[in-house]
């Protein structure tokens, strides 16, 4: 297995990276156990299926001088494969817990260790003994959902999936190969720049209208204390579809639309208000195709649009997100405020490895608060033997925001991940309830 330059989303997301802003997505699974012991056989399971998937023995090696091979990784850094891989040391059985939230809480807020490669899983057994969970933790630079997703379901219960797509294998390249690329290499630079420049000023101009009017809250937007914490709301994907098919839209819609009229009710219950808040969501769009393993890495755009939290009316709401996200899609991902990931690939890794620091510090110019759907299969995936019956996704928190929302449906149901700043949001669970009530409130304005 050869090493690979990091793509440059990839390279980035590395470098923003801070201890108060650690950069790894996550997802929470909760299974049934058939025996007393189930925890501890899931944790053995995982180790030993580990060593046998490829992805999860690579690390991420910064690079300082320039390769034969890779001349433009010049300052930033490779995926690369661990001869002394000890899967061991990436899954943890923790002690008997009451409250997997808490404990999830409080593992996403260390950073991955980047000296090895940066995933880890974390058996949580219920004290109840019916009941394990497991926290898997993926760098966003090693993997983006879908690929966070591939590596999970390789240590999960073998099942009938469609293999990916090969990567066609690359003949090794010498010095008299790169030199002869050079005249295209120059060409593709000057079309790059002007793509660049494109997207730039389509980022700039929507990312303005998108402010423009825009009002946050304070519980939305804080300085980092590196503290987190968790919470999982579960939803009848049924009542959504009621509602899609009552209102029209999609189903993406009516998610979107209850993380608005969450907010407005956990603002409000909590003494912040309501009035005039229209924070700016980040709507992430994979640009990967499902069945497609490679390229590994980041694949994402993105829309950006305000939550109309300040509107009292729920089918109200759920019209604004529709026609945001229609006039978004019209756009395209290429055209919008959430394209600026996509000018990620118009730096040289030298400019993500200085310029991660600011980056990093940018963040709340651009948006408020994430919304984020990370695809799950619908067939039923088991470990051990043992039915996963909730996942939680869970997003990073970028710098300056105090909540991110991840949604994915499973089974019949839709599951809410809610990550925060324990210390700006202590109250996560009354917003838990919330998103909870503004689903009964839409089925309710739709009977009307």
């Amino acid at each position: 297995m050869n090493s690979d330059p990091l793509a440059p989303l990839d390279l980035a997301f590395w470098n923003i990276e801070t201890a108060e802003h650690p950069m790894h997505l996550a997802a929470l699974g909760v299974f049934t156990a058939n025996s007393p012991t189930a925890g501890a056989h899931a944790a053995e399971l995982l180790a030993t299926r580990a060593a046998a998937v490829p992805g999860l023995r690579m690390r991420i090696r910064d690079v300082w001088l320039p390769d034969v091979r890779l001349p433009l990784a010049f300052g930033g850094a490779t995926r690369e494969p661990v001869a002394d891989f000890e899967p061991f040391d990436h899954v943890r059985l923790h002690a008997p817990t009451a409250d997997f939230h808490e404990v999830a809480g409080r593992l996403m807020e260390r950073p991955l260790e980047r000296g090895r490669p940066p995933w880890e899983a974390h058996v949580l057994p219920g004290e109840d003994g019916t009941t394990f969970a497991v926290l898997f933790k993926f760098h966003h630079a090693l993997a983006d959902g879908l690929r966070a997703l591939t590596l999970a379901a390789a240590v999960m219960d073998p099942m009938d999936l469609p293999a990916p797509r090969p990567r066609p294998a690359e003949p090794p390249r010498g010095l008299l190969d790169e030199v002869r690329k050079l005249p295209d290499l120059v060409r593709g630079t000057f079309s790059d720049l002007g793509r660049a420049l494109d997207i730039g000023a389509s980022v700039a101009r929507t990312t303005l209208e998108a402010t423009l009017g825009a009002r946050s809250s304070t519980a939305l937007t804080s300085e980092a204390s590196g503290t987190r914490r968790t919470a999982g709301v579960l939803v009848d994907l049924d009542d959504v579809h009621r509602i899609r098919k009552t209102v029209g839209g999609t189903v993406n819609d009516v998610l979107i639309a209850v993380v608005a009229g969450a907010l407005r009710r956990w603002l409000d219950e909590r003494g912040d208000g309501s009035e005039g808040v229209a924070p700016r969501a980040l709507i992430p769009v994979s640009r990967r195709r499902p069945r497609t393993a490679y390229p590994q890495g980041n694949r994402l755009s993105g829309y950006l649009m305000k939550l109309p939290v300040d509107d009292p009316d729920p089918l109200g709401r759920l019209r604004t997100v529709r026609t945001a996200m229609d006039r978004n899609k019209d756009a395209g991902p290429n055209r919008g405020a959430g394209a600026v990931a996509l000018l990620a690939d118009h730096v040289l890794p030298l400019g993500h490895r200085l310029g991660g620091p600011l980056v990093s510090q940018a963040a709340r110019l651009w948006f408020d608060i994430l919304v984020t759907s990370v695809p799950l299969p619908s067939l039923g995936l088991r470990l051990g033997g043992c039915p996963l019956e909730e996942i939680y996704p869970l997003a990073p928190l970028a710098h300056g925001q105090s909540l991110a929302v991840a949604v994915s449906t499973y089974r019949g149901s839709v599951h809410y991940g809610l990550v925060a700043d324990a210390e700006a949001v202590p109250d996560l669970e009354l917003l838990s309830r919330a998103v909870t009530r503004e689903v009964q409130d839409l089925l309710a304005a739709c009977e009307l």
